[in-house]
């Protein structure tokens, strides 16, 4: 009979905060598993050190390197893999000569923790069962005895790994924050805290629940002398950040409320290349102390001290231009953002409809152009839109199908290059059938197509065909779709065009 592997939490290092679960299954185990630094001894060991019953058998797992250099043709990676192998296969011996084994992991097993590409590899062949232990970062929270996250709060587990802006953008779209795996990332990580506001109020915490266990601020820690057991927490906004104190929320303590209504800026920044983002809006969005948008494009924006992100979902955008104006209006600096050109079906509509309002009188508004995203298809494949053309949304979600199968026929029926914004999605999965049904009751099925799908990015794709064999289900929402004229043309290079003269 195979034996059973249990991967066994010891929690961050203090031997009495191991589960009575992890230590009976520690005394009674045949074989006891640990992973050990190189040239180091096991700190999971050290923790269960008390329980080891004698006699049992021990499997020593000694990483073959940390942070060095390697020789190994795979480099890191191709290290570690061939290390957990060679792992997998000496407790796999132990389970299939029926023994029970235990490995054991510091904190959690599944939580940044070695055991899971043990699990990997043996959990398809033998019972595993994983037992929990204390997180290192709730042993953290708990001595600098700080609230971490409360009601509705958002908490974010970050490797201090990621690069500095990618780290300062999550922080600052998060309420409370745990930043693991420090050491000569501490820098980068200060770095981050920094451009996204959070730094003020951020602890250090070195060897949590250890004997030698110390914590500060911050801002009061020589980089030099951050250990690999060190992380860092990031109260939530809701309440003090200060242990034992109380401040007042976020929203207070970040605004900076001036005397009369500031100007809201709307602000397209482009299809998605950096190198497409206008001087003019780059400049404006440096300024700011507000961006206000869809997820997708907020997180765009590089993050910066004093920066402060309002991502929300597709379908808000008049809330979402209210939120701008309100802040506004208590005199923030503030820029709506939009993909592509903020005036082509973009938030710019949006803020101006809710402008409307009396309330917003005395808040100006201005545009900042962008690189629209049919400028981007078209001049990929040439320059089909060298002639009169048209562009429409095939969303129906602000307009009913009759309206936008009427505007298809009258396009068709003038001649007109269309672009299609908007083709398709998730529960709009028969539009691109229905208009190209009428289109071709007035075009020849010959009509030159293009589509262009995230233009500007690496997975960018140009397709050119014919408005006859053009396949609706190849359409999706990352799509644009250029219909041609009678008159649009095919160069042998396979490039589109349009004359500007009518024959």
């Amino acid at each position: 009979m195979a034996g059973h592997l249990y991967g066994v939490g010891l929690g961050p290092g203090d031997p009495e905060l191991i589960t009575r679960k992890a230590a009976r299954l520690i005394a009674t185990a045949d074989v006891i598993a640990y992973h050990a630094g190189v040239g180091k001894e096991s700190n999971a060991r050290r923790i269960a050190a008390d329980l080891i019953p004698d006699g049992v058998i021990e499997e020593e797992l000694r990483y073959p390197v940390t942070t060095g250099s390697t020789d190994h043709p795979g480099g890191y990676a191709g290290a570690m893999a061939a290390f957990y192998e060679e792992c997998a296969d000496r407790l796999r011996a132990h389970l299939e000569a029926g023994r029970t084994v235990v490995v054991l992991a510091e904190g959690d097993p599944l939580f940044y923790g070695s055991f899971m590409y043990l699990h990997d590899r043996l959990s398809p062949d033998f019972v595993t069962e994983v037992v929990p232990g204390v997180p290192a970062f709730a042993a953290a929270t708990a001595v600098v005895a700080t609230p971490l996250v409360r009601q509705t709060d958002v908490l974010t587990v970050l490797p201090g790994t990621l690069p500095v802006p990618e780290l300062a953008r999550r922080l600052a779209d998060t309420d409370g924050a745990i930043i693991m795996k420090l050491g000569r990332r501490f820098p980068g990580v200060v770095d981050a805290l920094a451009q996204a506001g959070r730094l003020e109020h951020a602890w250090y915490i070195e060897r949590a629940s250890m004997p030698a266990e110390r914590w500060m601020r911050v801002t009061e820690v020589d980089p030099a002398t951050v250990p690999y057991f060190s992380l860092i927490v990031v109260p939530g906004d809701s309440l003090a950040a200060d242990p034992g104190g109380r401040r007042a929320p976020a929203t207070e303590a970040r605004s900076r409320v001036a005397e009369g209504a500031a100007e809201v800026l709307v602000v397209g920044l482009g299809p998605g290349p950096e190198e497409w983002l206008t001087p003019e809006a780059s400049t404006a969005l440096a300024q700011v102390n507000h961006v206000v948008g869809y997820a997708p494009y907020v997180n765009r924006v590089p993050q910066r001290s004093g920066l402060q992100r309002h991502a929300s979902g597709n379908t808000v955008e008049v809330d979402r231009a209210r939120f701008a104006l309100d802040l506004a209006l208590r005199g923030e600096r503030v820029a709506v953002v939009s993909g592509g050109d903020a005036g082509v079906f973009g938030m710019a509509s949006a803020v101006f409809e809710a402008a409307e309002d009396p309330a917003y009188a005395q808040v100006p508004v201005r545009v900042l152009p962008g690189v629209s995203a049919i400028q981007a298809v078209a001049a990929r494949a040439g320059a089909p839109i060298g002639a009169d053309f048209a562009v429409m949304s095939l969303s129906d979600r602000l307009k009913p199908w009759p309206v936008i199968e009427r505007r298809l026929r009258a396009v068709a029926e003038a001649d007109l290059v269309l672009g299609i914004y908007n083709p398709a999605s998730r529960s709009r999965v028969d539009q691109v059938a229905q208009a190209q049904k009428v289109l071709l009751e007035h075009r020849s099925p010959e009509t030159v197509v293009v589509i262009g799908r995230d233009i500007g990015r690496a997975e960018e794709s140009l397709v050119v065909t014919t408005l006859g064999a053009l396949d609706p289900a190849t359409i999706d929402m990352k799509c644009l779709v250029l219909v041609g004229a009678s008159s649009t043309r095919v160069t042998s290079a396979g490039r589109v065009w349009t004359p500007r003269f009518v024959e």
